[in-house]
């Protein structure tokens, strides 16, 4: 696992913008993972700035979402799928038969868990994953205490998590209880992942996330067995 100490939030996405960016110009048919929240919002902004730059052309590329939320359709304001098309794939004019979301609407969500799964097999797996950290050490919604060897599943949020998430919603009552996520060994078995870390509250878990004992109950910690994982700091949070 390699660290990297960012001088602010505006470096942290600067460096994660430039990794996606180099991944792409290597791989034009990358398959990328995405995250949402408010962390990766900025470093979404580069990579239109390179797009429009002509510096990174993202045409070729194949993108999965690491989740969503259950009983929201795709043009809810709040869903993870209208955050993307508004912060970043309808920027980069990315065709829509290359995004992958989960569906939170699906009228049988263990079915469409095993075909999102199937799909991101089906393209070879994920090159490289962008990822947050939930202040609870979730990853995705994998919450504390989801098996370290997890596949797509739905899961119950967390009370922390559904409070953490109510600053997007009108009232606490409106945040989803649910949702799909990519489990913890579909991350796992991506090839390379960067962790974006940043907020004044994610001081003590990005210390258990790092140097903790590897265990469910900070899912995160196993990112320390990954071959191939970049942790990016904003050191003005430590």
């Amino acid at each position: 696992m390699e660290i990297i100490y960012a001088s602010n939030y505006e470096d942290m996405s600067r460096k994660a913008a430039i990794a996606i960016a180099q991944q792409v110009i290597k791989k034009p048919t990358s398959v990328m993972g995405f995250a949402t929240g408010s962390t990766p919002l900025r470093t979404y902004e580069i990579l239109i700035e390179f797009h429009r730059q002509g510096i990174v052309d993202f045409s070729s590329i194949n993108t999965f979402n690491l989740d969503e939320y259950v009983g929201l359709p795709s043009n809810h304001p709040q869903s993870y799928s209208f955050f993307m098309f508004k912060n970043l794939f309808r920027q980069i004019q990315l065709d829509p038969s290359r995004i992958h979301i989960p569906s939170g609407t699906a009228s049988d969500l263990l079915q469409e868990c095993a075909v999102y799964e199937e799909a991101i097999q089906s393209l070879g797996g994920i090159d490289f994953q962008l990822l947050g950290l939930g202040p609870n050490g979730h990853i995705g919604f994998n919450e504390p205490g989801t098996h370290l060897n997890s596949v797509t599943h739905v899961v119950s949020l967390s009370q922390e998590t559904i409070k953490a998430n109510s600053r997007f919603f009108s009232s606490l009552e409106e945040v989803p209880k649910r949702a799909i996520t990519m489990g913890i060994k579909s991350i796992m078995n991506t090839r390379k992942i960067i962790l974006l870390v940043s907020g004044e509250k994610k001081a003590e878990i990005v210390h258990r996330t790092l140097s903790g004992p590897i265990n469910e109950e900070v899912p995160a910690s196993v990112l320390q067995l990954h071959p191939n994982t970049t942790v990016i700091i904003d050191q003005s949070i430590l």
